[in-house]
């Protein structure tokens, strides 16, 4: 039953303001006032309130029928977004969660607290309190981690060690991250008074942390021959839940598993007939070899890699224009992804924009290990991370006149999908500049396509760590180290990897419908804004935005 005055814009600000409190940095982030001295309260009490708050929500969602237009797409987000919340907590996966990656609660607060912009007195004040607030919120967490011991739910052994090595980097003698950001006017007394707390109470309660994990949790972390969920209990349940919460849909991981093995055997001749222009060569296995083993193809420093990232986003924005009708109102920037975080971290990543103009859009090139990184990734995962790829799609969300859900909602198969999408997209737009770089786009296809076989390989059949690495060594022209991070990664991660293919093949499904509907009035600048033009939406939303368009 609907609570008198519910409408599509009072409970899409009701769900977000339950976000919000949920993931208070999140708000921070974007700019979002009134959360910049809170920390999550990962504990299984905040956690059943907050479920029973998105219950309370779906529910009401599902009683507003009588809307229609933007109302009823607002509606329809707002009951994904709430069964999402749910499922996420059903899940369970706070108990097990230890990692280096940002999904792990020590590494969370060391890659997102560097980001928050301190423009004034009052914004530093509550920077003071969020970081007082460090020891209750990791030792809630680490009480979480107990819990999970007790039911059986219990990390990787491994991935437990990572976390451990991450807080002895962060704990040994070098730049703290959490001190960097400036201050108007160089405040000396915030500045003694934020290192004061950080060493005083920040990193000891960092050390604690670290101690527990040795202490109470390593031992009792599973090995790599049981990485997946489906060695917890009811972990198929969870697994589900999280498959639902990445992809929007109802597909089952065998499902998704066949689709993976499909796409990686349609790659084949795709490789031959690059392989053959660059290698001489049409052997799969040949070609992936000179890929990993060609000394040629790596960096040779990080300041290349990052000059190289920039000139493929300075070529891209310069045609987008004949591509898109609606574009972001600011460019994006290229920094290399903080040392502290760097040896853990993926190979690039963005973050979008703060919505007080106070945080740019940033594209984080990982420049750790230069010399070993993959030179011939570097044109496509630019595209799909910075231009047209996240830096389009994330800042010209928040710039919508649209209910805040509705800009920043939290739907990897849209957002996922559509950096994958924009991959082949670019080849359209003419962007690689050559055909190494076009084989680097198969090899993130491969690397896509791979994740649908290997997340449902580890976490719904039973596949050890060895089994996902072999695998993609078999499949992916990726070197060791890469491999090595992206299995570790969809441990870590469950479910979160599936998003990027099945999102692109859903917008490729209901691009190419348009296409056939629209004839020669199909417009590709029309329908890139309608596919931005409405914000996060799950992809039968989307679907559906993409009908009304197509009139």
């Amino acid at each position: 039953m609907t609570t008198p005055g519910d409408t599509a814009a009072t409970l899409a600000d009701e769900l977000t303001t339950l976000k919000f409190g949920a993931e208070p940095v999140f708000a921070t982030l974007l700019g979002v006032p009134g959360y910049d001295e809170r920390l999550a309260d990962p504990s299984a009490e905040s956690e059943a309130r907050v479920r029973a708050a998105a219950v309370d929500i779906a529910k009401r969602a599902a009683a507003v029928t009588d809307v229609d237009g933007q109302d009823a797409v607002t509606v329809k987000v707002v009951a994904q977004q709430a069964e999402a919340v749910v499922d996420a907590i059903d899940a369970r996966l706070a108990e097990h969660t230890v990692t280096d990656l940002f999904v792990g609660p020590a590494a969370r607060l060391l890659s997102f607290l560097p980001m928050v912009v301190l423009p004034d007195a009052e914004r530093a004040t509550s920077y003071l309190a969020r970081l007082r607030a460090i020891p209750a919120h990791l030792e809630a967490h680490a009480q979480r981690h107990r819990e999970g011991v007790a039911a059986g739910r219990v990390p990787v052994r491994r991935l437990v060690d990572n976390a451990v090595a991450h807080l002895d980097r962060y704990l040994a003698d070098g730049p703290d991250p959490l001190l960097t950001q400036a201050m108007p006017g160089e405040d000396r007394g915030f500045e003694a008074e934020r290192e004061r707390v950080v060493a005083e109470v920040v990193r000891p309660a960092f050390a604690r942390y670290r101690q527990a994990l040795v202490d109470e949790i390593a031992a009792h972390g599973r090995p790599d021959d049981r990485p997946g969920l489906c060695a917890l209990p009811d972990g198929d349940a969870a697994y589900a839940r999280m498959v639902r919460v990445h992809t929007t849909t109802d597909r089952t991981p065998d499902e998704l598993h066949q689709t993976g093995l499909d796409i990686i055997a349609g790659l084949r001749e795709e490789y031959a007939e690059l392989g053959a222009k660059v290698f001489g060569t049409r052997d799969q296995a040949e070609i992936f070899r000179r890929l990993i083993e060609d000394p040629a193809l790596r960096w040779s420093s990080a300041e290349e890699l990052l000059n190289h990232a920039r000139a493929c986003i300075e070529r891209a924005e310069a045609v987008a224009p004949q591509w898109f009708g609606r574009l972001p109102s600011q460019r994006c920037q290229v920094e290399a992804v903080p040392a502290n975080e760097a040896a853990g971290a993926p190979a690039a990543y963005y973050m979008q924009p703060s919505m007080d103009g106070l945080r740019p859009g940033v594209y984080y090139a990982n420049t750790h290990e230069a010399e070993k990184r993959d030179r011939f990734l570097s044109e496509v995962t630019a595209f799909h991370e910075a231009v047209p790829g996240h830096h389009f799609q994330l800042t010209i969300a928040l710039e919508l006149d649209l209910p805040l859900l509705r800009r920043i909602a939290d739907v990897n198969a849209y957002t996922e999908g559509w950096g994958l999408y924009t991959e082949r997209l670019a080849e359209e737009m003419g962007l690689y500049s050559d055909d190494v770089a076009r084989i680097g786009m198969l090899a993130m296809d491969s690397m896509r396509a791979g994740r649908l076989v290997v997340d449902t390989g580890l976490h719904a059949k039973g596949w050890s760590r060895e089994q996902a690495v072999a695998y993609l060594r078999e499949n992916t022209p990726l070197s060791a180290v890469d491999i090595n991070a992206e299995v570790d990664r969809y441990i870590a991660y469950p479910g979160q990897a599936l998003s990027y293919m099945v999102g692109r093949l859903e917008i490729q499904r209901i691009r190419r419908e348009a296409e056939a509907r629209l004839g020669e009035r199909f417009d590709i600048r029309g329908f890139h804004d309608v596919v931005l033009g409405n914000g996060m939406l799950p992809l039968s939303v989307l679907d559906e935005v993409v009908r009304g368009w197509q009139g």
